[in-house]
């Protein structure tokens, strides 16, 4: 049985920041030199600056302050990370077929998450979600959306980068889509004067 998760601290990725986070993607910007850009570009741009492209276009966007995510401390290191930002700030997530748009509300999507691996199945992913949504309702964002892959629980960590649906779901998210077998799309919808 793995340790629980103790001394957590979970803060927005800025600039000041920006060190941890390439500390915990590694060199190889986590999953192929993906630099969590995945769902932000379109696929052929994505492909075109892979790597170190992709590590710059990140930078650039922390380094203007706009939304990306946040990264979770434990005992002062990077161990965790969850990327969200409003929908239309997502390319690739606004074109999908699979993840189309449900209707024309606004909402802020939970797209990707990157855990180190000693740092896994220890109930980093909920603690991820809890502070992802207090981070959206404090600013204003009303709808959350999130986008796993249904799995039986063992699938591997690259396959479940978007989440486990059953986390989701404790959290209180609910199935509002399904435009494939396992794609659902999942909605919590927070109370206004957060």
């Amino acid at each position: 049985m793995p340790e629980p998760l103790s001394n957590l601290e979970i803060h927005p990725l800025t600039p000041e920041r920006w060190g941890d986070f390439e500390s915990l993607f590694g060199p190889h910007g986590a999953y192929s030199g993906c630099w969590c850009m995945w769902w932000r570009l379109p696929r052929s741009e994505f492909s075109r600056q892979q790597g170190e492209g992709n590590r710059v276009g990140l930078k650039a966007l922390v380094d203007s302050g706009a939304p990306t995510g946040l990264l979770a401390y434990q005992d002062g290191a990077p161990v965790g990370w969850i990327a969200m930002a409003p929908r239309e700030d997502y390319t690739a997530l606004e074109r999908s077929r699979v993840l189309k748009r449900v209707d024309d509300q606004p909402v802020w999507s939970i797209v990707c998450f990157y855990v180190h691996r000693k740092s896994r199945r220890k109930g980093m992913m909920t603690a991820l979600v809890e502070a992802a949504l207090a981070h959206a309702a404090a600013h204003g964002a009303r709808i959350v959306e999130a986008y796993p892959h249904d799995t039986d629980g063992n699938a591997p960590p690259v396959t479940t980068y978007m989440g486990n649906a059953e986390v989701f779901r404790k959290a209180g998210f609910v199935e509002v889509a399904r435009f494939g077998p396992k794609h659902p799309v999942l909605r919590k919808f927070l109370p206004p004067g957060n």
